[in-house]
């Protein structure tokens, strides 16, 4: 019996929503667009890219300003983000994960980060070795809230819904595992409150990661 632990990337692993505020803004700069409200911003981490700037800039996803922005961000983000990976991760997340992989649970990641760049942002925070599966936007028709990641990964892991927990700290994450079958729990660190976590009904609510430890570990145990 295979059991895995998923988890998202941005504010759930690695503290960058601040620096996803910066690389928008510098994003946005080169464009020679007028920056965003950072708490404007802030509501559109969880999104690909594309849904993300198309709500920025108040425009179709098919508008050509769109693509320009994905490409903008991009290089922004191997100069903002990837130099600090490191110093962004969450207090307890080397720790939590070798424990879930010596108690025999499997860990992937399922994020709205085009995988290229989730596995770049992984890599230099040095954690990439502790994820057997990937799955980004691009690797997906249709990215979170949509089940298609959720499956994904179980697919690639063989494991069924009710051998996986899916960790995030968005209502997106939580909605796409509620749609794939897959429990969750939900953490209070990053993006959305605890009030908007809870309108999604995780399996629990979790203030840190050694809290998110123990719920995956309570919810598969050793069968």
């Amino acid at each position: 019996m295979t059991r895995v632990a998923i988890f998202d990337l941005d504010g759930t692993l690695v503290d960058s929503p601040r620096a996803i505020v910066e690389t928008f803004a510098a994003a946005f700069d080169a464009m020679g667009v007028e920056p965003r409200d950072p708490a404007d911003v802030r509501a559109t981490i969880g999104l690909p890219l594309e849904e993300a700037f198309g709500r920025l800039l108040g425009v179709p996803r098919d508008d050509a300003r769109v693509p320009e922005g994905v490409a903008r961000y991009q290089e922004a983000f191997r100069t903002v983000i990837l130099p600090r990976a490191r110093s962004l991760i969450f207090p307890g997340v080397p720790e939590g994960l070798g424990e879930l992989r010596r108690r025999g649970i499997e860990t992937a990641v399922a994020t709205s980060k085009f995988h290229a760049s989730a596995d770049a942002l992984l890599s230099a925070a040095g954690l990439r070795d502790r994820f057997a599966v990937l799955v980004g936007a691009d690797d997906v028709t249709h990215p979170k809230p949509h089940p298609e990641s959720g499956h994904a990964v179980l697919a690639q892991s063989g494991a069924e819904p009710e051998h996986a927990v899916m960790v995030g700290d968005t209502t997106h994450d939580l909605l796409m595992a509620r749609a794939a079958g897959i429990r969750s729990v939900a953490v209070t660190y990053g993006v959305h409150t605890r009030s908007e976590l809870a309108t999604a009904e995780p399996s629990h609510i979790a203030d840190s990661f050694e809290e998110v430890v123990a719920y995956i570990l309570k919810m598969l145990p050793q069968g």
